[in-house]
């Protein structure tokens, strides 16, 4: 049993070491990159009164363009985060329950939906009016990603800017 003793406490410091190492899946895993999808712009257009939002609103759907850079599969499963148009916060509590399997440096093309309720859209009213003067609108979606890296068990990146780029806003026209 004596001899045991110091086996143990080398194979405790071992595992703990690792175990620090874990810690630090940052290091190993790498956060997906998003970008707007080529020939899919994102779109902005009004919403009429619902039950949920009985003033109607905006909605804008984003095409995201998500590539995992890490040499093993992983699944995103959440984003969230705000929306900004033209630097000026539009929807809080963006929230994508996502499920999304991407291989070892996979990518995909997947729609994100926001819907901005008239009664928070006094705050982007400028940026309403600049869209149907313009019609574009740059657009920065900051958030947080939640995913599971296979062995190396869930990872959180942010809050970091996840996508930006452009919204067509013709259809307001």
């Amino acid at each position: 049993m004596r001899r045991l003793t110091p086996l143990l406490a080398l194979a405790a410091l071992v595992l703990a070491a690792g175990c620090s190492s874990l810690s630090e899946l940052g290091r190993v895993v790498q956060a997906p990159r998003f970008s707007q999808a080529d020939g899919r712009p994102a779109e902005l257009r009004v919403v009429a009164p619902s039950e949920r939002s009985r003033a109607g609103g905006a909605a804008v759907r984003l095409w995201a363009e998500i590539e995992n850079p890490n040499p093993f599969g992983v699944k995103l499963g959440r984003l969230d985060g705000t929306l900004f148009l033209e630097d000026t916060r539009a929807a809080a509590s963006v929230d994508f329950p996502l499920g999304l399997e991407l291989g070892a440096r996979d990518l995909a093309v997947v729609p994100l939906d926001v819907t901005i309720d008239f009664d928070d859209l006094s705050a982007v009213a400028d940026v309403v009016r600049h869209a149907l003067d313009d019609r574009e609108v740059g657009y920065r979606l900051e958030g947080t990603i939640g995913l599971h890296a296979g062995p190396f068990g869930a990872v959180t990146f942010g809050p970091m800017d996840v996508l930006e780029g452009e919204l067509d806003a013709t259809v307001l026209r």
